[in-house]
């Protein structure tokens, strides 16, 4: 009985034994049954071949060659005020950043007023990363826009070239180039949405002939170029209705331009003057039975009460009031002429004269339109520089 066991275990062991090598041992298996190796060489060879890069459109290639080309001419200004600390001492307070654009050689840069405003500190940061403290040359409120310097050799700086505002169409391609929260040299892109708008700057004046775009502005923005495909500033990024999207307003070049040349030569912004003071004028509109009570021929214009002695209005032979007449139990003057047009352009409010005078520089010659004994006459103008206040 023992042996008969002893036979069954060995036949057991031998059997177990001959399975094992007919599974395991690799030279009876067939090549074909050998489990596949996996390696990152296999990985690779697997996986799709690569796409080849899609062709730039002529938009695509036009937006990298003015990118490439200008870039370097903008850059971030930092500006730091000063604030007081609990114990009223003063101490110095990061307030801001904003964007500008290096107009030429001698380190000039156009921004807005609003950027450095009260500002006891300016810093530029250029795009190769180095800082450089500016200075401001001057400013103009009215139109939002200021021109700050720095002190660095020519071959260091690239200018944007300033173009024209005149012949811009809706539709136009433009390209906007800022430090969005601080984010350098960003790039937008849209269209011209509109022309002529109308937006307030920070001291109330109203700023004419603003370009609308759709073009991404955002805060950081301000200050920065608005380009037109040549590469050339067509205006200077100002502002952005709130909570608005794709609603960003730029200050025309032309305007930039008169600007600029002033604040770069004199330091401060010459501005034309007529010589009738908004306290020497009637806007008949706002008052619609001063007309009829006048026997004025007209229900629109600016009825001159007085002229400044001296003045380009008075050379020119404009009349103020002579008397003062009873009109509704009114005393109102009268005699004087009646401005309905400057230069071509119908002017019904002060608002309206003040814009257009706005247009031109001081030894520019214009015409201005009277009515004087219900005749109309073109007198010729030649505007002088306004006193300084």
């Amino acid at each position: 009985m023992k042996n008969i066991i002893k036979v069954a275990f060995l036949s057991s062991i031998i059997t177990a034994a001959m399975v094992y090598v007919v599974l395991e041992w690799r030279p009876l298996r067939s090549e074909t049954a050998r489990a596949p190796e996996v390696s990152w060489a296999s990985s690779v060879a697997s996986s799709p071949a690569a796409v080849p890069a899609a062709r730039l459109s002529d938009e695509e290639r036009n937006n990298i060659e003015v990118y490439q080309k200008y870039s370097q001419g903008v850059v971030n200004i930092t500006t730091t005020t000063v604030g007081y600390d609990f114990f009223l001492r003063p101490v110095p307070m990061e307030s801001g950043t904003g964007s500008g654009a290096i107009i030429d050689t001698q380190g000039h840069i156009v921004t807005n007023f609003h950027v450095i405003r009260e500002a006891e500190r300016l810093e530029v940061t250029l795009p190769d990363k180095t800082k450089h403290i500016a200075k401001v040359v001057g400013s103009d409120p009215n139109n939002d826009l200021a021109v700050i310097q720095i002190d660095l050799p020519r071959a260091g700086l690239i200018p944007i070239p300033v173009g024209t505002s005149k012949g811009l169409q809706v539709g136009q391609k433009v390209l906007a180039i800022g430090n969005p929260y601080g984010l350098e040299r960003s790039l937008t892109t849209g269209i011209i949405s509109s022309l002529g708008r109308s937006i307030q700057a920070e001291n109330g004046r109203v700023i004419e002939d603003i370009i609308q775009t759709d073009a991404a502005i955002n805060p950081g923005n301000s200050g920065g170029p608005l380009l037109n495909s040549e590469g050339q500033i067509i205006g200077i990024n100002t502002a952005i209705v709130s909570g608005g999207v794709g609603l960003g307003f730029a200050i025309p070049a032309d305007t930039v331009r008169r600007i600029t040349s002033d604040l770069v030569t004199l330091g401060y912004v010459r501005r034309p003057y007529l010589g009738v003071s908004q306290r020497g004028l009637i806007a008949l509109m706002d008052v619609p039975w001063l007309a009829d009570g006048l026997r004025l021929s007209t229900e629109v214009g600016l009825l001159v009460v007085t002229v400044q002695p001296n003045s380009p209005a008075a050379l020119a032979g404009i009349h103020g009031a002579s008397q003062e007449v009873i009109v509704r139990n009114y005393r109102v003057p009268a005699g004087g002429d009646v401005i309905l047009a400057f230069q071509g352009k119908e002017v019904n409010s002060l608002q309206d004269l003040a814009r257009e005078i706005d247009r031109y520089k001081p030894g520019d010659k214009v015409a201005v339109t009277i009515l004087r004994g219900n005749k109309k006459t073109d007198l010729p103008v030649v505007l002088q520089e306004a006193p300084k206040q």
